[in-house]
């Protein structure tokens, strides 16, 4: 039986998806209690809700395998992190009380692949693979000429998943305390209609 995977927009119906999504990418609890505080889930929630966050619905991209949600994925232009942010610490600041400080994990001149993750009754199916390709084809719409994300260094496996998929690493990056590889995939608006 083959399996039927659809990417779609998200909506604001779809917060709490992606709030834990963004979640399994920060991955590390206490990292994610530090950022938003214990309530990170409910928090990540209230971001995703609004239109001009980080993790915002409109950034966002959802999965489905055989109609049940599977995954999704974040993903925006790294010359605007600084306004997305600035309303994503807002929405922080109004519910725990306190901003957080963290270095720049994107810049000017790439599409940002912010999160992606699938969850684990899906994962082995193709869904992050069906997310990060609509998201380069996301990128080369809005005519972005490369994509980039990070990965924490030792995290193999996430990192022969995007070299599969050309992204090369062109640096490093210290996020959260944490070392990680800069990749990016150079767009074109041929290649990325696979």
């Amino acid at each position: 039986m083959s399996t039927k995977i659809t990417i779609r927009q998200a909506t604001t119906k779809d917060a709490e998806t992606i709030a834990r999504v963004v979640a399994m990418a920060i991955g590390d609890k206490s990292t994610l209690e530090s950022y938003c505080g214990k309530d990170y889930l409910s928090v990540l929630t209230a971001i995703a809700q609004q239109h001009d966050t980080q993790y915002s619905w409109r950034h966002s991209l959802i999965a489905h395998v055989d109609g049940a949600v599977a995954g999704a994925i974040v993903g925006y232009d790294g010359g605007k992190l600084t306004e997305l942010r600035d309303a994503t610490f807002a929405v922080i600041q109004k519910i725990v009380g306190r901003q957080p400080i963290i270095s720049d994990e994107t810049e000017a001149g790439e599409f940002y692949l912010d999160s992606v993750g699938v969850f684990p009754e899906f994962r082995g199916k193709g869904v992050g693979v069906a997310l990060i390709t609509a998201l380069c084809q996301r990128a080369a719409t809005e005519r972005h000429s490369r994509i980039g994300l990070i990965v924490e260094c030792g995290n193999d496996q996430a990192a022969r998943l995007y070299t599969s998929l050309s992204f090369e690493r062109v640096g490093t990056k210290l996020f959260f305390g944490h070392k990680m590889w800069h990749l990016q995939r150079q767009i074109t608006q041929n290649n990325d209609n696979d």
